[in-house]
């Protein structure tokens, strides 16, 4: 049957496997599946739709963008070249008047009084003869005309004012379109200085040629600022989550591309999460397989540790279903949530190393099953939650063999829980009150409460339905108190006393090669519980009587001896002791010879056959089997010394290793030689320390 499975054992493993994908699955389904809509535009809606994912909605993006481009307004470049060149032009005009206004000989033409003086065309003539072009053809010669009716100091008083309210208008730019605007500026601020209105007037006049477009527009600074203004437009996000239209509000156009945007009008486009959950789901049951293989292969194909981690995932992936449907963002129940009872499970049922995986796994389903059903989103928090409580859970439950060790775990859970919560919650930048802050921490006392009340009561279900033997099993296995310990030892104290040395020597030599000491251990203790229906039959219990053996023929006495492994079996079973502790009394003994008896026989009958002074077996098949096989042995031969010195006892020792080796009682067993050698220096430390040299104390002579 052991070859069966180990030929077949995926199958095993794969039919749960299956089945957990299955589960895991459909109990995810809804958390990235998203309802669609039939909904016609301008309409109204029938019910709050939120959207199921976070996506850009690149249409009002585009629009934004290119409303915030078109605000952009356009960039000039002020010519510093045409602005000096009107500056210079003015300079120009009042430097030509003043000198015409010098060398006007008045003496010279009030003598020829023919002449007379010269008339206003004839100064115009003389000043254009001497000004620019742009000048001559620009101003009016009545304008310039006015300039002459002026003192030097006037002139020289409307220049400065003039040239600087230029400057300041040509400084502004000037374009095109506000070329009226800066005039009127100009005008203004010549109206407001404290020129004369005598000479304000042809100042104004100079206005329409002095203002003139100094700004132009430049392309490249223009093009810049717009793609500057483009990159600093956020994109229009619709958030998963977002209320898309409430109900009764109708269905607008915008509406409704929105809904089409994010997929509530397409149910082809569900089919997408389904595909990445359920490539989620085959990473998850993967992992979750091979970690079953492994333990497997290491237990011997135990399927009660495959069915236990098959069990324990359906147990908390279900809790954190249910806890799902109470909890919100507004509640946070998720903190409630049980998680540590599988890890806990699992380390005491199976190990700690499946339980670390799986705390990995469920940390993952969690962060899932607690998305508020947005199809992309995973629940970071939840996620780190549960995985630190789940890891605490795994920590603090050093001492698997005491179930108050249980209690001891969930009290280091609870304090990390509260730990992890109240992060979240500083971290959240929120403000909190005191009675938030004690609610949400209740929530992590909760759960770890939880686990350890579902820990404590599942295990002994898990331990009786699966047949698991855990340490915690084994410690109420070995209490004195037990009906089959108590019956040993008020019938058999001589069986009771060996089986109690036995069981000392194979737990200090299992543990030296790494097998389950406590399991040698109890094994030892009920080993021989068959000698119990015929007790005198064995030389331990034979004090102050005559041995019965004396009165039996040799094979009737081997009868009674070999039978007590399989008498010892059958009252194990009927006890419902666990098959490890079975198993241990069937192959205490192996196939090994009774000696005694044969050699007794043989004298008398040279055909006797072998077999029939020979256990049948079958051989150990487990470490601890086969070091209690050698330890039953070692321990009866050495109590039988009446000296038992060290080299004595190694000697024997040496001798009944060798004798099974060769006689193949060890063949079936895990053990390497390397590890026997071990084996059998822990074996002699232990004995040497029993029996150990005593000091001869002088008797007291009498009077």
């Amino acid at each position: 049957m052991k070859s069966l499975k180990k030929k077949h054992g995926w199958i095993f493993i794969l039919l749960p496997v299956i089945l957990l994908g299955i589960f895991f699955f459909l109990i995810t389904l809804n958390n990235v599946h998203t309802e669609t809509y039939d909904i016609e535009r301008f309409s109204n809606a029938n019910a709050i739709i939120r959207s199921p994912i976070t996506i850009e909605n690149e249409k009002e993006t585009k629009r934004k963008t290119r409303e915030t481009v078109q605000s952009v307004q356009d960039r000039y470049d002020i010519s510093n070249e045409v602005t000096n060149e009107q500056i210079s032009y003015i300079k120009e005009l009042f430097a030509a008047v003043t000198k015409l206004k010098e060398e006007q000989v008045v003496t010279d033409r009030t003598e020829d009084t023919a002449q007379g003086p010269l008339t206003d065309q004839e100064k115009v003539t003389n000043l254009k003869q001497i000004l620019s072009e742009e000048i001559s053809n620009s101003v009016d010669d009545s304008t310039l005309i006015k300039f002459f009716n002026f003192s030097q100091d006037d002139l020289e008083k409307a220049k400065n004012n003039y040239i600087t309210a230029l400057e300041e208008t040509l400084n502004h730019g000037v374009r095109t379109e506000n070329l009226q605007t800066a005039k009127t500026n100009m005008r203004q601020l010549i109206q407001f200085s404290n020129l004369g209105e005598s000479l304000k007037e042809p100042l104004n006049e100079l206005t329409d040629f002095a203002i003139t477009e100094n700004s132009f527009f430049d392309y490249e600074k223009t093009s810049e600022a717009r793609k500057e203004a483009a990159t600093i437009v956020d994109p229009a996000m619709i958030r998963a989550g977002e209320v898309i239209v409430r109900e009764g509000q109708p269905i607008t156009n915008e509406i409704y591309e929105q809904l089409e945007l994010v997929g509530l009008l397409d149910e082809e486009r569900n089919i997408f999460p389904l595909i990445g959950l359920a490539l989620l789901i085959i990473l998850i049951c993967s992992l979750i397989g091979l970690e079953m293989y492994r333990t497997a292969k290491e237990n011997d194909w135990n399927s009660g540790k495959i069915i236990a981690v098959f069990l324990t995932c359906l147990i908390v992936v279900s809790l954190m279903k249910i806890i799902s449907l109470f909890s919100t963002q507004a509640n946070q129940l998720f903190f409630a949530t049980p998680i540590a009872t599988g890890v806990l499970l699992i380390k005491i049922l199976v190990n700690e190393r499946t339980a670390i995986i799986l705390a990995a796994l469920y940390s993952i389903l969690g962060s899932v099953i607690f998305n508020n059903q947005i199809a992309d989103a995973l629940n970071v928090e939840v996620g780190i939650y549960f995985l630190l409580s789940q890891l605490a859970g795994i920590i603090f439950l050093m001492n698997t063999k005491d179930r108050l060790a249980i209690l001891k775990g969930g009290t280091g859970i609870a304090i990390v829980n509260i730990l992890t919560v109240l992060l979240f919650l500083f971290l959240s930048f929120e403000k909190y009150s005191w009675s938030d802050l004690i609610t949400h921490a209740s929530y992590g006392i909760v759960s770890a409460f939880l686990a350890t009340v579902l820990t404590i009561g599942l295990l002994p279900v898990f331990e009786t339905v699966l047949g698991i033997l855990t340490d915690i099993k084994l410690l109420q296995l070995s209490n004195p108190n037990q009906p089959l310990m108590k019956k040993l030892l008020t019938e058999a104290p001589g069986t009771y006393h060996h089986s109690v040395m036995v069981a000392n020597i194979s737990e200090t030599a299992c543990e030296a090669v790494g097998a389950n000491g406590l399991l040698a251990r109890v094994g030892a203790y009920y080993h021989d519980i068959g000698k119990t229906i015929q007790p005198h039959y064995f030389i331990e219990n034979q004090v102050s009587m005559r041995n019965p053996h004396d009165f039996l023929e040799p094979k009737e006495s081997a009868e009674i001896i070999i039978s007590h492994a399989n008498n010892g079996a059958e009252m194990l079973k009927e006890h419902k002791l666990p098959e490890e502790i079975i198993d241990i009394a069937k192959q205490h003994h192996a196939t090994s010879l009774v000696k005694f008896f044969y050699f007794k026989e043989k004298e008398n009958n040279e055909d006797v056959r072998e077999a029939d002074y020979r256990y049948p077996g079958p051989n150990p098949q487990t470490k601890e089997a086969a070091i209690i096989c050698i330890c039953d042995s070692v321990e009866a031969a050495v109590r039988s010394l009446k000296e038992p010195t060290k080299e004595k006892i190694e000697e024997i020792v040496a001798s009944i290793v060798k004798d099974k080796v060769s006689d193949g009682q060890l063949d079936e067993s895990p053990l390497t030689l390397k590890e026997l050698k071990i084996i059998q220096g822990a074996i002699c430390k232990s004995l040497k320390g029993i029996f150990h040299s005593r000091i001869q104390y002088p008797m007291k002579e009498a009077n």
